[in-house]
């Protein structure tokens, strides 16, 4: 695990220029850094000492020289691959992953990423070809940014780092912020920052020293659910392919711990992977809804391990803020990115490792969501224009009715009532409050594409795919390793194993979601590690209290002066922020995630844009 950079092109001053790169990167790797440095590439590498703590450093080259190496991440087979290319003639002289992914692309260049099983991303520079070749993981797990100043390309495992390049020239993207305002993340390939680009999930980078740059996807995580498929013996292999998934991702030179949440997904990893560490946060004094703290206590106890809990103050969470923001480089509308934070802080303590559940409901389908198209179906029988007629009758009831809102979702299509797991403003809403409304049209025109390709699969699984599409990397996964890597902690997710989604993609939508219950078949894969209360307990997912805390005033007064603000005005008719905020406070409506997303944007203006740089 580190963090990495690099410059393809020439540049003026160009060892400070890397230096000030990799510094930008020290908490994803404070025990050690190196580069590699030619007239026409320059490597960065900063290092979080995992996995053979002795010869493992990077930069690093083959045989020859002619490859050079920078990686982030870990390959969980990298023993099995190694011994393979060890057949074929390749010498090793480390007893590291990264150098097995250097020679495995030597020996069959951009074919071998189908062959690693494990979380990564990586840069690859042949100066023979002059050209770089890098690539990112299935999922999304592990980040790669890149931008091109002039005839340079720049890339790096964070922007922060890329910000240092003094050829790039700050500004923010609108368009972003626009579509960032429904999905609550950055949705589009191009970042906050105007020019610099996600390299994204499942696809490789080729760039050559004359200039071209192209980008090609070589895997997609699509579902395709199997007929006919018993359910036993689908267990069977559920159960079997995560025992080998968390085995693997106890490959580790330094103590492994596990995220305890009290939750099945993160208690079936700890429980499989039988750790010594469990960690969880909560909120002491908030109420059973935002403390999970007790389950976790309670299942730590009955697995023995030496658990540690942290309660997080609402003064604590307010000033971890600007601090979290500068660390996830763009903005994000999710507040359990900040409790994320202090849990990582809290492990780091302890352990350079933790094992953690993400992944689970998107692979599985988890979120309660899913259920909907169930439920909607009761009105399935109304001719469309029945169903608009009575969605347009229920917009005059009060907004609190109990099932004013299940009226007007049963009109509308899958593609126009679902975006992800969250939608915060509508298209509508989002241009009343904007100052400059552009032309990025409607999420669900963004996401038409995706919902094209899925058209053949059940609602619920097109819903699922969707979210494994732009929810899982863009808000689960990205908050996941910069709130780790901030405290200078590996996080592994051994759900998002490629050979556990192989088996899972072909799960039937009907072995997912049965009657009220979500991942139903991997709550029976858990009965194997956990008590049936454990197996069969009900999302709660990571809800945090800020409903209740933005209605106190010294919280309330701080997001007013924020929505009053400079930026504020700069990006919005404040207001109408105002309104929001103050309807919130008097309990006319929860207006607390569309308060907080706009928060969060401006937290972090102030941190990128303001004064605040470099918290």
């Amino acid at each position: 695990m580190c963090g990495i950079c690099g410059i393809i092109g020439e540049t003026e001053g160009k060892e400070q220029v890397l230096s000030r790169m990799m510094k930008a990167l020290k908490h994803r790797g404070p025990d050690g850094r190196d580069s590699y440095i030619t007239r026409d590439a320059m490597l960065g590498f900063q290092r979080l000492g995992i996995i053979d703590l002795e010869t493992g450093m990077q930069p690093i080259q083959n045989e020859d020289k002619s490859k050079t190496l920078v990686f982030n991440g870990e390959i969980y087979n990298y023993r099995i691959l190694r011994d393979m290319l060890r057949q074929k003639g390749h010498r090793f002289e480390t007893d590291s992953d990264s150098e097995v992914i250097l020679h495995g692309y030597e020996e069959y260049g951009k074919v071998f990423l189908d062959k690693l099983r494990g979380m990564f991303s990586f840069a690859v520079w042949d100066d023979k070809e002059k050209t770089l070749f890098a690539a990112r993981d299935y999922f999304g797990i592990k980040p790669f940014y890149y931008t091109v100043a002039g005839d340079t390309l720049v890339f790096a495992s964070e922007i922060k780092s890329i910000l240092e390049y003094p050829g790039y020239h700050r500004e923010m993207n609108e368009e972003a912020l626009e579509q960032y305002l429904s999905f609550q993340y950055s949705v589009l390939p191009e970042t906050f920052f105007k020019g610099i680009y996600q390299l994204l999930p499942g696809h490789y980078l080729t760039y050559t020293l004359s200039g071209e740059l192209r980008t090609t996807r070589y895997f997609e995580p699509f579902l395709k659910p199997g007929k006919g498929l018993g359910e036993e013996s689908l267990l069977e292999d559920v159960k079997n392919v995560i025992g080998q998934s968390v085995k693997r991702h106890l490959i580790s030179d330094v103590e492994v711990g596990s995220f305890l949440s009290g939750g099945v997904d993160s208690s079936m990893v700890a429980a499989a992977s039988g750790c010594g560490r469990t960690f969880t946060v909560g909120f002491e004094n908030e109420g059973a809804l935002y403390d999970e703290t007790v389950y976790a206590g309670e299942l730590a106890g009955m697995l023995g391990t030496d658990h540690h809990c942290r309660y997080i103050t609402k003064e604590e969470f307010r000033e971890a803020v600007p601090k979290v923001m500068y660390h996830l480089d763009e903005p994000l509308g999710d507040a359990s990115a900040v409790a994320l934070y202090f849990l990582a802080q809290e492990a780091s303590k302890e352990v350079k490792v933790v094992l953690s559940g993400e992944g689970a409901d998107e692979i599985f389908g988890g979120y309660n969501i899913y259920l909907e198209p169930k439920a909607l179906k009761l009105l399935g029988w109304l001719p469309a224009g029945a169903r608009r007629c009575l969605a347009s009758l229920a917009e005059y009831l009060p907004r609190h009715m109990k099932g004013r809102n299940y009226l007007i979702r049963a009109s509308q299509s899958l593609r126009e009532r679902y975006i992800g797991n969250a939608y915060i403003f509508r298209t509508g809403e989002r241009r009343e409050i904007l100052k400059r409304p552009g032309s990025a049209g409607k999420p669900a025109d963004f996401l038409e594409g995706a919902y094209e390709r899925a058209a053949p699969l059940e609602d619920s699984d097109q819903m699922q795919y969707i979210d494994l599409k732009y929810w899982l990397p863009g808000d689960i996964l990205q908050k996941a390793d910069k709130m780790s890597m901030a405290h200078s902690l590996e996080l592994r997710v051994p759900f998002l194993d490629r050979d556990v989604f192989q088996i899972a993609r072909a799960i039937p939508h009907e072995m997912k979601t049965r009657r009220c219950t979500t991942k139903y078949l991997l709550r029976r894969a858990a009965d194997a590690y956990l008590p049936e209360k454990v197996a069969r307990r009900k999302k709660l997912g990571f809800p945090i209290p800020i409903r209740n805390w933005m209605k106190e005033q010294d919280w309330y007064q701080e997001i007013a002066e924020v929505f009053t603000g400079k930026a504020a005005a700069e990006y919005f008719h404040t207001e109408k922020l105002v309104k929001l905020l103050k309807e919130h406070r008097d309990g006319k409506e929860d207006n607390s995630r569309k308060i907080w997303t706009v928060y969060a944007f401006l937290v972090w203006h102030k941190v990128y844009f303001g004064n605040n740089e470099g918290i």
